[in-house]
């Protein structure tokens, strides 16, 4: 804008003036000629410069109108996958046989590299362990409450059995999650940079990855949660969504994969993911065949990260092992 001023002074007012007070003082001829052509020039700047304002501004109304609908077709874009999720789920109510044998000692084996890949959670010095009214006699003890979140071996825990607080948000993050109810990109730091960096390498193989849906509030998760439980009932509901402060969504460790439906598991995108996230540090959180230990059907999309060494054993060659059954843990809400 201010360069368009500048010219149309120059060339539209300035040089037609010259030639005119040259005409009328200094050469004394041609006078009504050159007052012409000096009226056409500061004609042609004039339009030139309402022409180039015209331009800048609908450009700019172009580019902000183009933003409005980029953050609806996002805001659309989660609202119809969160449909998804409640359909894909309903259609796929047989539930498989579980097998139920859980290795004791793997949790003490493997301490050390749990201890050694699990920084990623924010502790403080307050203590405060309890244990929900839930847990059995000889559930896991390492169990242990800090601030009111559940941690096993420096790892934040959350199941049926394991709830946040109402107002956690996950701190060291990408983005600051802040007051939002749901961002893609307010995921611990680790977890953001090693999706990444498996986006990338999957990327290079003509792979596309992309979060469809990442951090979610205790607040998102109660309305999201309510809502099914209207249309579908308690016992339908749960199978498919976490009641609010039992969603790892809120921890900042988990995301939901492109198209959150059952179909994910046969893209290519899929099969790759299901194959290699643990090379990167994230488990497939709700493998299939594990409803009865998990409390939740198969979900091909959903990744956590817990740190490679963990991912490593806890992909088992293929055979997902889960956090409950590496950690002797139950999950099944108390009431």
């Amino acid at each position: 804008m201010i360069v368009l001023n500048i010219i149309f002074y120059i060339f539209g007012i300035i040089i037609p003036s010259v030639i005119i007070l040259l005409s009328v003082f200094v050469y004394k001829k041609n006078i009504k000629r050159n007052t012409l052509i000096s009226v056409i020039i500061f004609l042609l700047f004039y339009i030139l410069k309402v022409g180039g304002y015209n331009l800048m501004f609908k450009n700019k109304v172009t580019k902000d109108n183009d933003n409005v609908a980029k953050e609806t077709i996002n805001t659309n874009t989660e609202e119809n996958n969160e449909e998804s999720i409640e359909e894909e789920n309903i259609e796929n109510s047989n539930e498989n046989d579980v097998k139920e044998n859980i290795e004791d000692n793997k949790s003490n084996n493997n301490t050390n590299n749990n201890s050694s890949n699990n920084n990623t959670s924010n502790k403080n010095n307050n203590e405060v362990t309890t244990k929900p009214n839930n847990v059995s006699n000889n559930e896991n003890s390492k169990v242990e409450y800090i601030d009111g979140v559940p941690y096993i071996d420096g790892l934040i825990i959350v199941n049926k059995t394991y709830e946040l607080p109402k107002d956690y948000v996950p701190k060291n993050t990408y983005k600051e999650a802040g007051s939002a109810e749901y961002c893609s990109t307010c995921l611990d730091i680790d977890t953001y940079e090693n999706f990444q960096m498996m986006k990338s390498d999957a990327l290079a193989l003509g792979l596309n990855l992309w979060i469809q849906s990442g951090y979610r509030s205790y607040t998102l998760q109660q309305k999201l949660y309510n809502n099914y439980v209207s249309r579908d009932g308690v016992e339908a509901a749960d199978r498919y969504s976490a009641r609010p402060g039992h969603s790892e969504h809120q921890t900042g460790f988990a995301f939901d994969l492109n198209t959150i439906t059952d179909s994910f598991q046969y893209t290519d995108e899929g099969k790759w993911v299901n194959e290699n996230a643990y090379k990167y540090g994230f488990i497939l959180r709700y493998p299939k065949e594990k409803e009865s230990i998990t409390g939740y059907k198969y979900e091909p999309w959903h990744l956590r990260y817990v740190g490679k060494d963990l991912a490593t054993i806890l992909y088992n060659n293929g055979n997902w092992i889960t956090l409950e059954e590496y950690y002797n843990l139950t999950s099944t809400y108390s009431n």
